[in-house]
C-alpha cells in the first residue's frame, strides 16, 4: 500500500497560475449577468462603467495580493494573509465563509451554469417542469441538477489523482474559452455590429434609469431615473453580477505551496491573470452594445445575453456556438475552484480549525479529503438551483474578506516593517485605499439594496465566531498567533 505524502510538490509554473487565475474567474457571468447590469443602470455608459469599475477593483486588489502573496508564500492564501494580520479567529471565519458559501456556493452556480447550458443539446436536460428527476411537494430535483452534482463529482476525483491531471485541463479549457471569446467579440465587432444600434445606444449614455420589464420578461414597459444617492445603490445592485464574473482571481493564492519560486509566480500570474479578463470583459460588453439594442440585452431570454447576440453575428446557430462556449467555460472554471478550495480547508486543518483528515494529503500529494468535504457541500448547494441568490450572497461576503485582506497589507506593514517584501503593492498607498472604499460602499449599498441575501451572507460569517471557539476548546495546546 503506497503511503500518503507529507509536503506539496512544486510543479506549477508561470502560465499554470495564469491560466489557474483567468480559468477560475471566466464561468458563465460574462455571458448572461449584462442583461441584470443594463436592467439596473439603463443606459450603455454605465453599462460599460460598471464593467470598467469592476476591473479597475479586480486588478488593485490582485496587485495588493501580490505583496502578501510574496510575504507568505504557503497553501492557504487568503486565509493565511488574514490569521497573519489579524488573528486566528479572522482567518477561521473566512476559511469558514469560504467552505460554507464562497468557494462552494461558486463551484454550485457555476455547475448550474453549465447543466442549464446544456440543455440546448440534450433537451432532457432542460430546466422544465417536463424534466423532474424527483419532487417532494414543492422542492424538486431536475435532471440538469443531477448533472451538475456529477460535473463536480468528476472534476473532483480528477483532482485528488494529482495536481499535474488538474494543471492540464485547466490549461487546454482555458486556452480554448480566452480563444473563443475573443473569437466571439471580434465577430461581434467586424460582423455583427451596427451603426444605428451603436449610435442609439451612446444617444443617451449617462442618463442612469432602471428599466421595468414584462412579467414575461420580453419587452421593457416602463423605467425610472435613478438619481442622488439612489446612484450609488443601483451600482452596486449592478456589479454583483460584474463581481461575481470577475471573483475567484485569487484561487491562485491557495497553491502557493504548489507553485515554483512562488514569491515571484504567484504575484504575476494575479497581475497577468485579471489585466486578461478585464481587457475581455469591456470588450464583450462593448461588442453587446454594438450589435443589440439596450432593451434587447436587458429583456435577453433567461438573460443569456451572449445568446441573443450570437444569433445576431451568426444566425440560428449562434445558440448553439455560445452553448458550447458555456459548457467549455464552466467546465474549465469549475475545475480550477475545486483544484483550488481544497488548499485552504487543509491548512486550516493544519492549524487545528478543520476536520483533522482534511490536513492530510493523499499518495498523490493532494488534499483528497477535502476535496471530498468540498464536493460534498458544493452539491448540496447544487439542490438549490438558485443562481441570483447565490450571486448575491457570494458577492458581499467575498468583497468584504477582500477588503478585509487589503486593509491587511496597512496593518502588516506598521507591524512588520522589517520583513522582507519581494514584491510591493503597486501605487501603495493610494491605490490599495481606494480599492478599500470602493469595496465598503459597494458591501454597504448591497445591505441597502439586496439587504435579505447580503444579510444572510453576514450571518453566514458570524455563525463561525461560536463554531470557532468550539475548536479551539478541542485543541490540545492553546492557539498562538
Amino acid at each position: 500500500m503506497t503511503e500518503p505524502t507529507k509536503t506539496f510538490k512544486p510543479s506549477l509554473g508561470l502560465l499554470d497560475g495564469t491560466m489557474i487565475v483567468a480559468g477560475s474567474m471566466i464561468g458563465s457571468g460574462i455571458f448572461i449577468v449584462s442583461a441584470d447590469i443594463t436592467r439596473n443602470v439603463g443606459s450603455a455608459g454605465w453599462l460599460i462603467f460598471v464593467w470598467l469599475i469592476t476591473g479597475f477593483m479586480t486588478l488593485s486588489a490582485a496587485m495588493s495580493y501580490g505583496e502578501l502573496s510574496a510575504m507568505y508564500p504557503k497553501a492557504g492564501g487568503q486565509y493565511v494573509y488574514l490569521r497573519e494580520a489579524y488573528n486566528p479567529l479572522t482567518g477561521f471565519l473566512y476559511g469558514w465563509s469560504f467552505f460554507s458559501v464562497i468557494q462552494t456556493g461558486t463551484i454550485a452556480a457555476v455547475a448550474v451554469a453549465f447543466s442549464k447550458f446544456s440543455g440546448y443539446f440534450f433537451h432532457p436536460l432542460e430546466w422544465t417542469d417536463d424534466n423532474i428527476f424527483f419532487q417532494a411537494g414543492k422542492f424538486q430535483v431536475h435532471y440538469g441538477q443531477l448533472i451538475s452534482i456529477l460535473l463536480i463529482v468528476l472534476l473532483t476525483y480528477i483532482n485528488t489523482r494529482g495536481i499535474e491531471s488538474g494543471k492540464w485541463i485547466q490549461t487546454i479549457f482555458t486556452v480554448t474559452k480566452l480563444l473563443s471569446l475573443f473569437g466571439l467579440i471580434v465577430f461581434g465587432l467586424f460582423l455583427g455590429a451596427r451603426h444605428d444600434v451603436w449610435k442609439m445606444n451612446w444617444a443617451d449614455a449617462w442618463n442612469m434609469h432602471s428599466l421595468a420589464v414584462s412579467k414575461a420578461g420580453d419587452s421593457v414597459i416602463g423605467s425610472n431615473p435613478v438619481i442622488g444617492l439612489a446612484v450609488l445603490g443601483a451600482v452596486a445592485a449592478a456589479m454583483t453580477g460584474s463581481i461575481f464574473s470577475s471573483d475567484a482571481w485569487n484561487n491562485v493564492t491557495f497553491i502557493a505551496g504548489e507553485m515554483k519560486n512562488p514569491k515571484r509566480n504567484i504575484g504575476l500570474s494575479l497581475f497577468l491573470g485579471t489585466l486578461i479578463i478585464t481587457i475581455i470583459y469591456v470588450s464583450a460588453n462593448l461588442m453587446y452594445v454594438s450589435v443589440l439594442p439596450l432593451n434587447q440585452i436587458a429583456t435577453a431570454p433567461q438573460d443569456r445575453v451572449a445568446v441573443a447576440a450570437a444569433n445576431v453575428i451568426f444566425g440560428h446557430a449562434g445558440t448553439f456556438v455560445v452553448a458550447a462556449m458555456i459548457m467549455v467555460s464552466t467546465f474549465g472554471c469549475n475545475n480550477g475552484l475545486i483544484l483550488a478550495g481544497a488548499r485552504v480547508y487543509y491548512t486550516m486543518a493544519q492549524d487545528g480549525l478543520f476536520f483533522k483528515e482534511a490536513g492530510k494529503l493523499n499518495k498523490n500529494a493532494v488534499p483528497g479529503w477535502a476535496l471530498w468535504a468540498q464536493c460534498l457541500v458544493a452539491s448540496l448547494l447544487c439542490l438549490s438551483g438558485k443562481y441570483g441568490d447565490l450571486l448575491d450572497m457570494i458577492s458581499f461576503v467575498a468583497v468584504a474578506f477582500y477588503a478585509l485582506t487589503v486593509i491587511g497589507i496597512f496593518v502588516l506593514r506598521k507591524r512588520e516593517p522589517g520583513m522582507e517584501r519581494p514584491y510591493k503593492a503597486f501605487g501603495y498607498p493610494v491605490l490599495p485605499a481606494i480599492y478599500i472604499v470602493l469595496a465598503l460602499v459597494f458591501c454597504v449599498a448591497l445591505i441597502i439594496q439586496k439587504p435579505l441575501y447580503a444579510t444572510w451572507g453576514l450571518g453566514i460569517v458570524l455563525v463561525g465566531i461560536p463554531i470557532y471557539y468550539v475548536a479551539v476548546s478541542r485543541k490540545r495546546e492553546p492557539l498562538v498567533n
